[in-house]
C-alpha cells in the first residue's frame, strides 16, 4: 500500500514537472515584463527556473494547504497568497544569476510574482480538479431503503436510552463533539467526527459537508446555488451541502 501511494506521488510530481515545464517554455516564447532585451536561450534558461521552481513551491503549498480548502476561487487566492513570498526570493536570485546586482525586492516584483503564481496554479489546479459527477434524472433517483438496524448498532449504544431506538437524522460536528439529531430530540456526544463516520459507513446516509452527516431517509428535498447546496430533512432540519462532498448527492439524483 505504501509503495503503490509511493508510486502515485512520484506519478503525479511528473506530471507536474511537465506541466511546469510547459508553462515555462510558453512564458520563454512570450518574454514578457522586460525579458525580451534577454536572448533566446536566456529568455527561456530564465522563465524555466522560475516557473519551475516558483511552481514547486506552488504544488507543495497546494498539497499541504489548499486540499483542504472548499472552493476553487478560496483555495486559488489562499495558495497564491502562501507561495508568494517563496517565490519572490527564489525570481530574486534567479535574476541575481543573470547579472541584476542586490538583494532588493520591490513591490512591482511581488505583484509580478502573485500574478504568474495565480495563472500557474489556476492552470495546475484545473489540470488535477476531478470532474463532477453527472447527475441522474429524477426518474433514476436512488431509492434509500431504511437502514438496517445492525449497520447503526454500534453508534446507537453511545446515546441515551430516550434517543437509542429513535429515527437517526443527522449528525453535525463542533470542535469536540457531535450534536446527533433524532426524532426524540438532539443529544450531546463527545466523539470525534471522523470515528462516528466509520460506525456508520454501512448506514444508509451520506456525509453533505466536512461536519455534517445525514440519514437518507431523513432527505426531504435538496437544492444547490452558486456552488454551495443545502438538504431539507425531517423534523425541519436544514444540512448544508459542499461542493466537495456534492458529487455524491448527484449520483443518488439529490441535487
Amino acid at each position: 500500500m505504501i509503495l503503490t501511494d509511493r508510486r502515485g506521488a512520484l506519478k503525479r510530481l511528473a506530471i507536474d514537472l511537465l506541466l511546469l515545464t510547459a508553462l515555462g517554455l510558453v512564458m520563454g516564447v512570450l518574454s514578457p515584463f522586460g525579458t525580451a532585451q534577454l536572448s533566446a536561450k536566456e529568455s527561456f534558461v530564465y522563465w524555466l527556473l522560475s516557473i519551475v521552481g516558483g511552481g514547486l513551491i506552488g504544488v507543495a503549498v497546494d498539497e499541504l494547504l489548499g486540499q483542504r480548502i472548499e472552493g476553487f476561487g478560496r483555495r486559488l487566492l489562499a495558495v497564491t497568497t502562501v507561495m508568494t513570498p517563496g517565490v519572490v526570493i527564489w525570481v530574486r536570485l534567479v535574476e541575481m544569476m543573470f547579472g541584476q546586482e542586490g538583494f532588493w525586492l520591490p513591490l512591482v516584483l511581488w505583484f509580478r510574482v502573485w500574478v504568474i503564481s495565480g495563472l500557474v496554479m489556476t492552470v495546475r489546479i484545473l489540470v488535477w480538479r476531478r470532474p463532477p459527477t453527472p447527475a441522474p434524472t429524477v426518474e433514476t433517483r436512488v431509492v434509500v431503503a431504511p437502514p438496517l438496524p445492525e449497520a447503526e448498532a454500534v453508534f446507537r449504544q453511545r446515546l441515551s436510552a430516550k434517543r437509542r431506538a429513535a429515527r437517526l437524522i443527522a449528525i453535525e460536528a463542533h470542535d469536540h463533539y457531535l450534536r446527533v439529531h433524532t426524532d426524540a430530540g438532539v443529544e450531546l456526544l463527545t466523539l470525534r467526527f471522523s470515528d462516528a463516520l466509520a460506525e456508520l459507513s454501512g448506514a444508509h446516509g451520506f456525509q453533505t459537508h466536512r461536519s455534517w452527516w445525514v440519514a437518507g431517509e431523513a432527505i426531504e428535498a435538496a437544492q444547490w446555488r452558486r456552488g454551495a447546496g443545502e438538504l431539507r430533512l425531517a423534523g425541519n432540519l436544514v444540512a448544508p451541502v459542499s461542493r466537495r462532498h456534492a458529487p455524491i448527492l448527484r449520483a443518488a439524483g439529490w441535487l
